[in-house]
Formats: structure tokens, C-alpha cells, sequence
């Protein structure tokens, strides 16, 4: 018999090994995240995971799971730190999302609908950010970078290419092509390319693709990501 834990007071069965946000989506338990990916090596960069321990803020793609740990997520304390996470996102960069292509199937638009964020709360920062075009097939457009490192992780431990890297520290932190130019036509990224697909934002289009499917019909307008996303 597996060992358990409980979730918002529902025993989660889990394998030795795995994560606390492993086993609950595994359970069909969704904990919001942006950063996790079940196929990379977590990164803990977001936080909007973050669970409570046994009492203790826990991010869950990190933690592992243990028998008889009481762990809780969905209460209005934490998803009140998470939402104010994702206003912190949305000012951050410059997401305007009635215009996006991405608009219907982002996670970070998405989560913030399931989680009720209404408002942004803080000045936005509308920071000048660069729109990559070079190559024939992929934009980039970093006005919507979230700093995930999804894509620099698919290049690097899937691809074996490292096309895409973080560069800086703190709010200095931007999302760089690994090339002397800078240009990601510079590189040589494919479009079927990992890296290309895990985007949960609008950062990587695919050029020639925008709008293929209507908004209203996408992803997210669907069902919201709790009841989607694993």
C-alpha cells in the first residue's frame, strides 16, 4: 500500500521520490504553478507553488513528499500570496493580453483568472524591451518574459543546444539568445525544438501561426487551468 499525505485534508497517495506537487497533480490535486514542468529538473523560481508543511511555507516542486505530512494549498492566505506574485508578473513586464496571440492558451493569464485577480494593484513598470524577429519562423517577443527558464531548460537538457540563457540578477534578470549577435537567427534552433514549445506565456511564436484558433475556442476559454493543467 502507497504511502499518503494529506492535501487540503485529502489523503494524496505517493511513490518514494516524488514531489509534493508530483503526487497531487498525479491525484488530480492542481497546484498552481508557472515554472514547474513534469519533464525538467525543478526550478523554484516562481513560488506561486508554495504550499504550507506541517505549518511551514514549502514550495512543492521541490519538497519532497512524506508520509503523514499535513500539507495545505488551496486556503485564502496562500492564494492571496499568489495572487499578489502574479501582479508582481503583469507589472513587471508588458502584458497586454486583449492583444496577445498567446491570449486563451497562456498559464500566466490563466492562473490569474482562476486564482481571481482583478487588478494589477501596483504601477505597472512598462519596462523597453526588445522584439526579436530575425529568424525566418520564430519570434520572440520579450516583452512577455516571465522568467520562468522553461525554454533555457528544454534547449538545454532536452535540445543540447542552450539557445536561450538568463542573464543578470534580480531585476536586472532578462531572458538572452546564447549567440555573439544576440539574434536567435544566430543560433541554430529548430522548430521542433523543445525549447519552441514549452513557453507558457507569449515569448516564442511561431511566426505565420497567430490566431489560427479564435479566441473563445482556445485552451483556457474552454475550462480554466485547474481543471486542465496537470
Amino acid at each position: 500500500m502507497s504511502p499518503t499525505f494529506t492535501l487540503d485534508g485529502k489523503e494524496v497517495p505517493f511513490r518514494e521520490g516524488q514531489t509534493i506537487i508530483q503526487a497531487a497533480h498525479a491525484a488530480g490535486q492542481w497546484i498552481p504553478h508557472l515554472c514547474y514542468h513534469p519533464e525538467f529538473k525543478p526550478h523554484g523560481s516562481c513560488k506561486l507553488c508554495t504550499v504550507t508543511v506541517n505549518g511551514r511555507h514549502m514550495a512543492s516542486c521541490t519538497t519532497q513528499a512524506a508520509a503523514g505530512q499535513v500539507v495545505e494549498s488551496d486556503t485564502e492566505a496562500l492564494n492571496g500570496e499568489r495572487r499578489t506574485l502574479l501582479q508582481m508578473l503583469f507589472v513587471e513586464g508588458n502584458h497586454f493580453c486583449p492583444s496577445c496571440e498567446k491570449s486563451g492558451d497562456c498559464k500566466l493569464q490563466a492562473t490569474a483568472y482562476d486564482l481571481g485577480m482583478m487588478t494589477p494593484h501596483f504601477d505597472h513598470f512598462y519596462p523597453c524591451r526588445p522584439v526579436d524577429a530575425s529568424h525566418p519562423e520564430i519570434l520572440l517577443d520579450f516583452n512577455r518574459c516571465i522568467l520562468c527558464s522553461l525554454c533555457v531548460r528544454a534547449s538545454r537538457d532536452v535540445d543540447g543546444k542552450s539557445v536561450f540563457a538568463l542573464s543578470g540578477r534580480g531585476i536586472g534578470t532578462k531572458l538572452v539568445v546564447n549567440a555573439a549577435s544576440g539574434r536567435l537567427a544566430d543560433t541554430d534552433v529548430a522548430m521542433d525544438d523543445k525549447a519552441i514549445a514549452v513557453c507558457p506565456v507569449g515569448v516564442i511564436l511561431k511566426k505565420r501561426r497567430g490566431f489560427a484558433v479564435p479566441i473563445g475556442e482556445r485552451t483556457y476559454d474552454k475550462a480554466p487551468i485547474s481543471a486542465t493543467e496537470e
